[in-house]
């Protein structure tokens, strides 16, 4: 029997059948045997096969082959990766310039991360009403940037609803990786979009001006008007996984592009003569913060370190 993994809550998977059928399911013993550096070898959004049994549940014997998945790092385990979802048609990152912070780092280790597993992103920069002019100026600026690379970018206020009816418009048949902080407004998007789901919404910290955790598993919610939106826990870190150092500048867009121009071969876009890169860095052709991120992520690779939190 075939379904596809609609969530996972830690040691059961609930899969929905081909024929409409709703099973709870365990995995088989020796999918832990498998060469998979992963705490979890299934992921949401797997198609699988399962087997019931006497009991009314089953097990998920085998795993299709995948389009694409996303991961970050084990917030535990350093050297093993927790793949967030797999087969997806787009990300969206949802973005607060405050309440709490989004630092570009964060922005993008998830984009670097999405261009390494061929997975579109769209940036939602939420909470629009409460950003005075200081923070509306750093959100244009933000939006600039990535646009200029070939993000799409929406505002959106989730809490009044403004900006809603364009991004629903964007998920209609898709698949849809919701991801950000805690404390960014992924639950309150979802019940504007879904008023039956009724997730709970948390408050901000405000003397540390971080989000509490409210989801803490990850789950498939299937859309009125088509396509499914994967809900996922609020992401503290964002680790970079499976990439060799030299393809790293592959996954920053506008790096790779610029490093055709550049002397020699193999240039790692730090010190060499004769570098594009550097040069574009100078001439602000890339974004200094951009590079940061780029250097940041190489920087760590070497030093072997996960960074908790950007």
């Amino acid at each position: 029997m075939k379904g596809l993994v609609i969530k996972n809550t830690g040691s059961w998977y609930t899969v929905r059948t081909d024929n409409g059928q709703y099973i709870e399911c365990k995995i088989k013993g020796n999918f832990r045997l498998r060469d998979i550096r992963s705490t979890n070898p299934v992921a949401v959004g797997d198609r699988v096969e399962i087997e019931p049994n006497l009991e009314g549940t089953a097990f998920i014997t085998e795993i299709e082959e995948r389009k694409n998945y996303m991961i970050r790092r084990a917030s535990n385990l350093s050297k093993q990766s927790h793949i967030i979802a797999a087969n997806i048609d787009q990300a969206m990152l949802i973005v607060t310039v405050n309440y709490p912070i989004t630092t570009t780092i964060f922005i993008d280790r998830f984009l670097a991360t999405a261009e390494a597993y061929t997975i579109p992103v769209k940036l939602i920069f939420n909470k629009t009403d409460r950003y005075q002019h200081a923070d509306k100026e750093a959100m244009e600026k933000l939006i600039n940037l990535y646009v200029g690379i070939g993000y799409p970018c929406f505002k959106l206020c989730a809490k009044n609803g403004e900006g809603m009816e364009e991004l629903n418009a964007e998920l209609k048949d898709k698949i849809t990786l919701l991801s950000g902080h805690s404390g960014v407004g992924k639950s309150t998007i979802i019940n504007h979009l879904l008023p039956g789901a009724d997730l709970r919404t948390g408050n901000i910290s405000e003397y540390h001006n971080k989000g509490m955790h409210t989801t803490t598993f990850s789950e498939m919610l299937p859309l009125p008007e088509g396509g499914y939106l994967i809900d996922t826990p609020g992401i503290k870190g964002f680790g970079t996984l499976e990439m060799e150092d030299a393809e790293i500048s592959h996954y920053f867009r506008e790096i790779f592009a610029c490093s055709a121009g550049c002397k020699f071969g193999n240039c790692t876009h730090r010190h060499e003569p004769g570098c594009a890169v550097l040069k574009a860095v100078e001439e602000e052709a890339i974004g200094t913060s951009r590079y940061k991120s780029y250097i940041s992520i190489l920087k760590d690779r070497e030093e072997n370190k996960y960074r908790e939190e950007y």
